[in-house]
């Protein structure tokens, strides 16, 4: 049971955290990024918030920065839109998968060329 809970709390905060990255802060360090998904411990508190960001390593860098400078306040209005005791601290961290997918699809892309030259 409590692990469903869980994952409600997880999903909630992946739809609230979206909402204020996209809509309210206004950081120009902060490139073009999406929340793909958020991880809460049992005790609900600690959220890692695995990102993906489009860009360059420094535009990514600088995005991280900008969401860990940035993250009292995405606690605060985190905290007035979800009702719990605690929020959990937020912890920010890149997601490989999506840049580990198109690398895959680039390389069964060339194996496919090489096979059939006529493609």
């Amino acid at each position: 049971m409590a692990r469903v809970r869980v994952g409600r709390v997880g999903e909630q905060i992946k739809k609230e955290l979206s909402q204020i990255v996209q809509s309210e802060l206004k950081d120009p360090r902060i490139g073009f990024l999406t929340v793909t998904g958020v991880e809460v411990t049992n005790d609900l508190s600690l959220a890692r918030v695995f990102l993906s960001v489009l860009g360059t390593d420094e535009e990514k860098a600088a995005s991280l920065k900008a969401l860990n400078a940035g993250s009292g306040y995405i606690r605060s209005e985190l905290g007035k839109r979800i009702r719990l005791r605690k929020v959990p601290d937020l912890q920010f961290k890149f997601d490989s998968s999506m840049d580990y997918g198109s690398h895959i699809d680039s390389l069964l892309h060339k194996i496919n060329q090489e096979g059939n030259p006529n493609v």
